[in-house]
């Protein structure tokens, strides 16, 4: 299972050990091919109508902000050039009147793959920096180090790293039909792979297999990974798994599921294909859009490309 999905494929060199090289990241702030990627409430201004595509800007504008200590993450080079991103929240910064702020789930489908995985990596941390502003071991307020890769407690010298959520995602397959749920938190009839958060001190193969159990009460054996996912809501790695059922007889969850049923292959695929040319009718059965790897599991099972 070889696609790269939406939010993966991150072009960027992320130069990891020069993160704490401030006169270097100094002189990468005054070069003025640098480009800076505003975002305001965890949107991101954009250019462009019909066509939107980030609204990368020189670092002049967002100099005082910077100075002030705004959250400024550097995100990599590309290009021939850095890319920084800045937490423009409050920023009494005008944007341009051709700009405007769009919401990363439905602008990520209509940028290229590469400009989607830059904004996920902008996003996540940028989150992680406004729900960490103080120490978890004193309470004291924290500083931004490691060009936005570390908080650092000037109180009790405590160091803290932004952190990735694993999520296992799975479809559940006995035969010629898989299991798919419908979440109690989403109106209509999307059903979608079961998942859930891998917990301390079991392996992916062992959340796979708890989390089906726990929602539809089925059993399974084999499970084999498919491919991974990064998901900045806030900030999670989807991990995609198929999965052997062992028995069929469904007893949902009501905290967890609305409901979960048994599909045939054939249903899949013809929902996939719908959901694909954003044809639903919301009086039938529908799977998430492309945007998300649970689509594309169903796509490639239902289709023979993966199996157990």
């Amino acid at each position: 299972m070889d696609d790269i999905y939406c939010f993966g494929g991150n072009p960027l060199d992320r130069a990891t050990e020069r993160r704490n090289d401030r006169e270097w990241i100094a002189t990468l702030l005054g070069d003025p091919e640098t480009r800076i990627l505003a975002l305001r409430d965890l949107k991101p201004f954009t250019r462009g109508k019909a066509g939107p595509a980030l609204d990368w800007q020189p670092v002049a504008p967002w100099r005082d902000q910077i100075d002030a200590g705004a959250p400024l993450i550097f995100l990599g080079l590309g290009d021939g050039r850095a890319h920084f991103a800045i937490d423009a929240t409050g920023a009494n910064v005008a944007p341009d009147i051709d700009t405007e702020l769009m919401d990363v789930r439905a602008l990520a489908p209509a940028i290229a793959a590469g400009e989607a995985a830059i904004l996920a990596e902008a996003r996540s941390l940028l989150d992680w920096h406004a729900r960490h502003r103080f120490c978890a071991q004193c309470g004291s307020p924290t500083n931004v180090a490691s060009a936005g890769w570390v908080r650092r407690c000037p109180a009790c010298r405590a160091s803290h790293f932004p952190r990735t959520d694993p999520v296992v995602i799975m479809l559940a397959i006995r035969g010629d039909r898989a299991l798919l749920g419908r979440n109690q938190r989403r109106a209509g009839a999307r059903f979608s792979c079961l998942a859930g958060f891998v917990e301390p001190g079991e392996t992916l193969e062992e959340a796979v297999r708890r989390e089906v159990h726990e929602e539809a009460g089925i059993r399974c054996g084999r499970v084999r990974y498919l491919a991974a996912q990064p998901w900045p809501f806030p900030s999670s790695l989807m991990i995609g798994f198929l999965a052997e059922a062992l028995t069929e007889e469904i007893t949902v969850d009501p905290e967890e599921l609305a409901e979960a049923r048994w599909f045939h292959r054939d249903e899949i695929r013809e929902m996939v294909a719908r959901a694909a040319a954003g044809s639903d009718d919301p009086a039938k059965a529908s799977l998430p859009a492309p945007i998300a790897i649970a689509h594309h599991i169903c796509r490639r099972w239902s289709s023979g490309l993966d199996s157990l």
